[in-house]
């Protein structure tokens, strides 16, 4: 019976246009690769969509598949496309490389991983200055860890609910979201406090975070205080009074959560949170793995927005455009503490990662990728916002620059979560129309947008176009 349902909505989405021409696919026909999946791909890499799509080339802020179908890619890989698929700098610059030298590892000195170490640390505040470089974000948080507790001579490190720090043993003590545990023994010396949630959460009003977008929540709050903020500042001083010893390793967190679905604090909640870990004698670790180089749009740095200086950054996704790199950047006194003894990584800073990682931060400052963040990504909030007010089922839009989540719920007043099924054919509704867009937060009721920083406002008007044609086609499903 469903299968007979015909919505009347009609979409006057009309794809942008894009001179690209995606060379003729070639590989098996779509059939063997499912098999190839099923017989030889881990089950535990999980594909989206019920039918999968079989993606076969980029470019920039578009994807085609097997059949030379044109989608508009607004989750990048999982937020780490960041400049836009093969970019032409960044692909002729790893071209050049790849014939000179891939790899002799860092026991030797090449002019890459110097050249690039200074041009990575300009970018940070003193002091800043030392990078060790790894392969992926996972690698980064879980070396921050072992920093954080060699330097401190503590162990404790305290993450909030609902974050995501990677899946190693070691991280996914701090990875706080419980699709991602698995039964066995792991996160020993790992806390996880309340989440400042404005929306979701037990306090949030009306003038909490740092979007041009605030949460329907109503509240009292004079300009300049933040009741909200107050009360889960309150929380985290009551997991450091009860759960922690007195002296704790370090706190960690990401500026704006990323898998949770870009879930933001109040506005100053970082700043008294690093106070405090910082009284117990503990190091402060932001994990930029998804809010780093540009893509928030007002600062290239997430913590930047909080007005915070970290003792530890950890960075990957964009920092490659898709390359695997990753980086833990810190200071020299913290960095001594792991040259006590060795602690060597044979990939990490090869000669081949640093010129791809070179050639992103030149393709985000040559084609203004960070003011594009800012200014595409602002225009889009507010379009999403029109329709947060127009439909129920649209709780809260937030986020700032390119980073931003719409989270789904049955209705405003009890905030509950729509039904993932429910979600789902929204979801399959948009790829089918020519978007593709990310899910998060606990009950996966959360839409991730967070394109390649290229994208264009006139990319975002048949984003805007095509959701609320999907949002509609719900409506008419339900009654």
């Amino acid at each position: 019976r469903q299968q007979k349902w015909k919505s009347s909505v009609s979409t006057q989405a009309k794809m942008p246009p894009c001179d690209f021409v995606p060379e003729k696919y070639e590989s098996y026909p779509y059939e063997r690769m499912q098999k190839i999946r099923e017989q030889n791909i881990a089950p535990s890499l999980r594909t989206y969509y019920k039918k999968p799509l079989l993606l076969h080339q980029g470019h920039m802020q578009w994807l085609f598949d097997h059949e030379g179908r044109r989608y508009l890619d607004l989750f990048a890989g999982i937020v780490t496309v960041s400049v836009g698929h093969c970019h032409p700098k960044v692909t002729m610059a790893t071209q050049k490389q790849l014939a000179r030298l891939w790899h002799t590892t860092n026991i030797y000195m090449y002019p890459p991983i110097h050249e690039y170490a200074e041009k990575l640390t300009s970018l940070f505040p003193d002091p800043l200055k030392v990078v060790y470089l790894t392969n992926s974000g996972s690698e980064a948080n879980d070396l921050a860890m072992f920093m954080a507790r060699l330097h401190t001579r503590n162990f404790d490190i305290i993450s909030l609910r609902g974050g995501y720090h990677g899946g190693s043993p070691y991280t996914l003590g701090l990875t706080s979201l419980t699709s991602y545990k698995h039964g066995v023994a792991n996160g020993l010396g790992c806390t996880a406090t309340m989440l400042p949630d404005v929306f979701r959460g037990p306090w949030g009003g009306s003038h909490c975070r740092d979007s041009p977008v605030q949460t329907v929540r109503k509240c009292s709050c004079t300009e300049g205080a933040c009741l909200a903020k107050d009360q889960y500042i309150e929380q985290f001083k009551d997991t450091l009074n009860t759960s922690v010893p007195k002296a704790v390793a370090g706190f960690i967190a990401e500026p704006i959560q990323g898998v949770n679905g870009a879930v933001q604090y109040p506005r100053n909640f970082l700043k008294e949170a690093y106070q405090l870990i910082r009284e117990r004698g503990g190091l402060c670790i932001s994990d930029e793995v998804q809010t780093g180089f540009g893509r928030t749009g007002s600062h290239f740095w997430g913590f930047q927005t909080h007005g915070v200086v970290p003792d530890i950054v950890t960075l990957a996704k964009g920092i490659g455009n898709g390359f695997p790199m990753a980086a833990v950047v810190t200071t020299k006194e913290i960095a001594n503490s792991l040259a006590q003894n060795l602690h060597f990584n044979t990939f990490g800073g090869n000669p081949l990662a640093c010129v791809v990682g070179a050639a992103v931060l030149d393709a985000i400052e040559e084609d203004s990728l960070q003011k594009n963040s800012e200014d595409v990504g602002t225009y889009m909030l507010l379009e999403l916002a029109k329709l947060r007010d127009k439909f129920e089922i649209v709780g809260d839009v937030r986020g700032k620059g390119l980073m931003i989540g719409v989270e789904m719920v049955t209705d405003k007043n009890s905030r509950r979560p729509l039904p993932a099924e429910e979600i789902s054919q929204i979801w399959e509704d948009c790829k089918d129309m020519g978007v593709l867009i990310g899910r998060g937060g606990l009950y996966s009721q959360t839409f991730r947008i967070k394109p390649p920083m290229c994208i264009t406002k006139r990319d975002v008007d048949f984003a805007v176009e095509v959701f609320r044609t999907a949002l509609q086609r719900h409506v008419e499903r339900a009654t």
